[in-house]
């Protein structure tokens, strides 16, 4: 196992004209994440009945992507992406349940190289969250930690920097608890902070309910009613963070990244083709919303952005280079952001390579805890790992899946089913619900994309293979 090292210089040259600042100057970075938000499933994206006045009001004041993608259908891929910049399958997470490799370096280990104090509140799914596991919250370079292994709801079992508990409460809640505690804790030190949020809802079975909502904002009631209910909890949380931001007197110098795991649970509101689980747009599009009071004014930006883009794009704001940086697939967005720049490299989706492995959250952390308190060996020594450590070898030229190349404003699918290929190709202006393939009539086009299409897939196997670190074996 390692980590690969980092060389570091401080700026923020590209964001803004201060050259150099101490690591006292650099902002505070905080990522929220909640697990299956639709893109139509917040009051500021259009939808009809649900209320949500904390996400609409940070939208008054906020950089706005309309078009915000997950880098995966489903949930521990694109939290990979997050954490690294890569496409999920590269760092050994092509789909929910497997681990990401240590021998990745993450968002968390880069700004704790440049004096970032690091936290991860809520779900992990990325790997274990035992003390000693280097998959752990802890072995990926968060500093502290009150991590679930997956998704959970109420009165949840949970692991506090190794430490088992069953912790009573909302999960969602108690996400956003521990993540005020890390903020009260180093708010006054010279330390910049980085938390990551990761709520575990509006997943099923969708136990938490909003409590105390203000005058004028009913609970949900209709279609879905549990689902919409966690999400306005998930609105009560981010009312409660960025009001403590304010008090804290840190909310201008304070980077606010919030977005979906992946696309909602309601295909009628999910922005486009599908739901949760597809390669299509509501697989994929999820409310984006970046906050930055000192340096951003409120914007709309309708670049096509995508969760690989916030490593590259935090790491350019702190100043951090990487010493050994492997191929990444997300860009620094600081010139779309600034007006800069009005379009962006494609961007490649996969799914159903390979499928999901099973994590039951509760049930394993119970388990690591009554063994933990009885003084008994580890009972789930098999989960510390995974297969980080193996490289499989591809069937060069095979690309099986369901995979796509957006090439704003050209969608390209390549479909793999045994040895059948479909293709499809949707211009996601004209034909935003990818409802007319235009396959047949655009030829050349297909003939381009795919080729650069299959070009990205094939690399992607290769870092899966391993090819992107020095290995010793």
């Amino acid at each position: 196992m390692h980590r690969m090292l980092l060389s570091v210089t401080v700026c923020l040259a590209a964001l803004c004209p201060v050259a150099f600042l101490s690591a006292a100057d650099l902002p505070n970075i905080i990522l929220v994440m909640a697990d299956d938000q639709g893109y139509g499933d917040a009051g500021y994206t259009g939808h009809p009945s649900l209320q949500t006045p904390h996400m609409d009001a940070m939208a008054e004041h906020a950089v706005v992507f309309s078009r915000f993608y997950a880098a995966a259908p489903v949930c521990s891929p694109t939290r990979a992406s997050v954490m690294t910049g890569r496409h999920p399958m590269r760092v050994n997470v092509p789909n929910h349940g497997h681990y990401l490799r240590p021998h990745e370096t993450t968002i968390a280990e880069a700004l704790k190289s440049a004096g970032y104090v690091t936290g991860h509140f809520g779900k992990w799914h990325i790997g274990s969250v035992q003390a000693k596991s280097p998959t752990s919250p802890g072995g990926a370079g968060f500093d502290e930690w009150l991590s679930g292994l997956n998704f959970f709801d109420t009165d949840p079992y949970l692991s506090r920097n190794g430490k088992y508990e069953q912790v009573k409460g909302q999960g969602s809640v108690i996400a956003m608890d521990a993540t005020l505690a890390f903020l009260r804790k180093h708010a006054g030190t010279k330390k910049p902070m980085f938390a990551v949020t990761w709520f575990p809802a509006p997943h099923g079975p969708h136990k938490e309910k909003p409590v105390d909502l203000p005058k004028g904002v009913e609970p949900y009631t209709g279609k879905m009613a549990g689902y919409y209910l966690e999400i306005q909890v998930i609105d009560q949380q981010i009312g409660r963070l960025r009001a403590e931001l304010r008090k804290l007197n840190i909310a201008d110098n304070t980077i606010l990244w919030y977005c979906s795991d992946n696309g909602g649970l309601n295909a009628e509101r999910s922005g486009g083709r599908a739901r949760k689980g597809s390669i299509y747009e509501g697989g994929l599009r999820v409310p984006g919303l970046l906050e930055w009071p000192s340096k951003f004014k409120a914007k709309q930006i309708d670049v096509p952005a995508y969760t690989s883009d916030i490593y590259p794009t935090l790491l350019g704001i702190a100043g951090v280079t990487p010493k050994h940086q492997p191929r990444l697939d997300g860009i620094d967005l600081a010139d779309v952001i600034a007006g800069r720049q009005a379009g962006r490299p494609a961007m490649g989706f996969w799914h159903h390579f390979t499928g999901g492995q099973s994590t039951y959250s509760d049930r394993f952390i119970k388990q690591l805890m009554e063994s933990q308190q009885a003084g008994r060996p580890n009972p789930l020594p098999q989960r510390l790992l995974k297969n980080v450590n193996q490289f499989p070898k591809h069937v060069k030229g095979s690309f099986k899946g369901h995979a796509a190349w957006n090439k704003w404003p050209w969608k390209l699918h390549r479909i793999q089913q045994g040895d059948k290929v479909t293709i499809e190709l949707y211009n996601l202006i004209k034909d935003p619900m990818e409802s007319t393939n235009v396959a047949m009539a655009e030829p050349d086009r297909v003939a381009a994309m795919r080729a650069d299409l299959e070009a990205w897939q094939a690399s992607v196997l290769r870092s899966h293979e391993g090819a992107d670190y020095q290995l010793q074996r």
